[in-house]
């Protein structure tokens, strides 16, 4: 299966835009799994978050390798499961 997280981030200010996005092909059916969805949009919203908070400077590929590595461990842990996770953090 497949995740594809959708984060918007604020270059001047270092935050987040609106709530991330998450999307999942062939991995989980949503309408049947919203209790899963929300808490992986939580993970990906505090990895994020401590991310941004914990460094001045944006480093992109640090943050999107935290919220693959994150997300991961959280999604193997609830469902023994490993999808391909696809973070796409956009700066505006």
């Amino acid at each position: 299966g497949l995740i594809v997280v959708v984060a918007t981030v604020c270059s001047d200010g270092g935050y987040l835009l609106s709530c991330p996005d998450i999307v999942s092909r062939g991995f989980i059916y949503v309408r049947e799994s919203e209790d899963l969805m929300e808490e992986m949009r939580q993970v990906v919203l505090q990895t994020i978050n401590g991310c941004l908070r914990a460094n001045n400077k944006l480093d992109w590929y640090h943050i999107k390798g935290r919220v693959k590595d994150d997300l991961a461990k959280y999604i193997y842990s609830s469902t023994k499961r490993k999808p391909m996770i696809i973070p796409m953090i956009m700066n505006v």
